[in-house]
């Protein structure tokens, strides 16, 4: 087997064109990766300049009511991973930034697809296009005359009759192709982690090993399909033919009929409803800026008889403080149940797309390479909750100073000083480690396993029929 490996390498490296190529896609790989990688890097500095930007102006609050500064907000940015710059996900088009104030849940905003035109179907220009798409699809014209040019020269039946077996032969060809794309892969990552090194850590290497596996298990279920077919099939034309129609399907056809059908068996609401819903629920709550609201009395009510007390102004407390938390309160309420439908619809819909890599092993490999590059919608919703329940800490934190911080009920005047805006923490996003999101990526590997199993055996047991004439 492995002087059939190393005849079907010297086979190729006899031919130019593959020599120019392979150039081609070395160059290709490294300039895209690197590019990626300084995009990522002035997309943290700009982040950090901003981040840096708000919060100088926060601290520099000399006076101000608090609740004027729970509306004066702040902004939470979502970071960039060191493998975005492999494979940048969705992060293109939700946004990475959410503004942080009172009495409102905001999405996030300043996507790059709504500032760009260049923005594809495909994504940006980044090294998962290459490893996903055209890779791929090289190794397909490498091996669909892997084993029918032997047939069609007469080489097959002499090595047959030379002591060969059909199975070896075709698991050698596959092994010899395969190989390609796993050094180009291996070339790919290597030259990630010389651009990353100050961002190498134990999960960096974790999710890297967990992306090779992806890509080269993915390459492998090609090649073997290809060489399969060029085994079975009468000639040349109908393998590499079979093979396109079927990296056609993978690729462009079965996401989209998969994602349409999915996204109608768990539709999402639109912006406008979605927002009209969590509107008309949030107006049945008490409102924190209307004293005479129905709900507000029968909660001051209660807050006078807590305290014993036959008015307001008799409070040892600012009564709107403690109005607009219980505010504040009831809209949590009201997110959580619909961002948190919306959140579990979405689970819902990645599941089931994950099921599509049963028929689809190119829909396994994209879920798994986005989310080990920590930019798939799983990330993103993670990058939410965070931002929300600081946004909850902030505020109660504001709304607290104004309650017992010793002013006096309807004393809007009153405010705080710089030292206490100061003392106020600054959001700081966790990026989840790999153990943390695990089981949510599970799937896409144990699919992407049985391929390689699947098409191991279809070529093992397939080539055994092959006529060798």
């Amino acid at each position: 087997m492995k002087q059939i490996i190393s005849n079907e390498w010297k086979s190729l490296l006899r031919v130019k064109a593959f020599s120019y190529l392979t150039y081609f896609f070395i160059m290709s790989l490294g300039v895209v990766s690197w590019l990626g990688t300084v995009q990522n890097k002035e997309q943290d500095v700009q982040q950090k300049k901003a981040t840096e930007h708000v919060r100088a102006q926060w601290e520099n609050i000399k006076q101000m009511n608090t609740h004027s500064a729970a509306h004066f907000g702040s902004y939470a940015f979502k970071p960039v991973t060191p493998l975005s710059s492999m494979d940048d996900g969705v992060s293109a088009s939700t946004g990475n930034v959410i503004r942080l104030e009172a009495h409102v849940q905001n999405e996030t905003a300043y996507s790059e697809a709504s500032q760009s035109l260049s923005i594809s179907k495909f994504g940006k220009l980044k090294p998962s296009l290459i490893l996903q798409f055209v890779i791929p699809l090289f190794l397909i014209f490498l091996a669909f005359n892997s084993v029918s040019k032997e047939k069609e020269q007469g080489r097959l039946k002499l090595l047959v009759l030379q002591g060969a077996s059909l199975p070896k032969l075709v698991v050698a060809k596959t092994i010899g192709v395969w190989t390609y794309g796993v050094l180009l892969l291996l070339f790919t990552l290597v030259v990630q982690i010389l651009l990353n090194l100050q961002s190498i850590s134990v999960d960096y290497f974790w999710r890297l090993s967990l992306l090779f596996f992806s890509y080269c298990a993915y390459y492998y279920v090609v090649t073997a399909l290809t060489v399969y077919f060029s085994a079975r099939l009468a000639n040349n034309t109908a393998a590499l033919s079979s093979m396109i129609a079927v990296w056609l399907l993978w690729t462009i056809f079965l996401p989209k009929i998969w994602g349409n059908s999915v996204e109608k068996i768990y539709p999402l609401p639109s912006r406008e409803e979605f927002k009209a819903l969590m509107a008309q629920d949030r107006s049945q709550g008490i409102d924190g800026h209307n004293p005479s609201d129905k709900r507000g009395k029968a909660f001051e009510e209660k807050i006078l008889a807590q305290y014993k007390m036959d008015s307001l102004s008799q409070l040892p407390v600012n009564f709107d403080g403690m109005r607009m938390q219980q505010d504040e309160e009831y809209g949590n309420m009201v997110w959580d149940r619909h961002f948190g439908n919306k959140y579990k619809v979405l689970e819902k819909q990645k599941k089931t797309y994950q099921y599509s890599g049963i028929i689809n092993p190119f829909a396994s490999l994209q879920d798994a390479s986005m989310g080990f590059s920590g930019s798939d919608m799983l990330h993103f919703v993670n990058f939410q909750l965070q931002a929300e329940h600081y946004r909850r800490i902030l505020i109660k934190t504001l709304n607290d100073k104004q309650t017992y911080g010793g002013s006096k009920t309807g004393d809007w005047g009153w405010k705080e000083n710089n030292d206490f805006y100061r003392s106020v923490k600054d959001f700081e996003y966790r990026t989840p480690v790999l153990k943390e999101v695990w089981s949510s990526y599970s799937l896409n590997l144990l699919t992407l396993a049985l391929w390689v199993v699947f098409t191991t055996i279809l070529i093992i047991f397939g080539s055994k029929k092959t006529t060798i004439l």
